[in-house]
């Protein structure tokens, strides 16, 4: 049944998008990574390049955070055919760290879009 195909995909896209955001936040770089195909490429605006080493990098660089918190807003989907998908996520991103004694509190607001 194609409606159902479809549903099922839809929610094979959201688990990824959840897995992202929540090996980001645990500094987890496998649960991370497997929310790209093997030969993923990232841009992330700083970053342009393969998603592998990408993720490397996220969780290199987000050490020096206590923690993350990545909350996944309104997400967009149209699946088009049995092998792609375009997706659009807006999120807000929790950023809590500590800079010369102080406890700070960022806010990054973003979108991401995927195929």
């Amino acid at each position: 049944n194609t409606d159902l195909r479809r549903l099922l995909a839809h929610e094979q896209i959201r688990q990824v998008a959840a897995r992202y955001a929540r090996g980001v936040d645990r500094l987890d770089v496998a649960t991370m990574r497997s929310a790209y195909w093997p030969d993923a490429i990232d841009d992330h605006g700083v970053y342009v390049g393969d998603a592998m080493a990408f993720c490397d990098r996220v969780v290199s660089t987000h050490r020096r955070f206590d923690w993350t918190m990545h909350c996944i807003l309104n997400h967009w989907i149209d699946v088009v055919d049995d092998t792609t998908a375009h997706g659009e996520i807006y999120n807000v991103t929790y950023v809590f760290r500590e800079d010369a004694g102080r406890k700070l509190l960022e806010t990054w607001w973003g979108r991401y879009l995927d195929t």
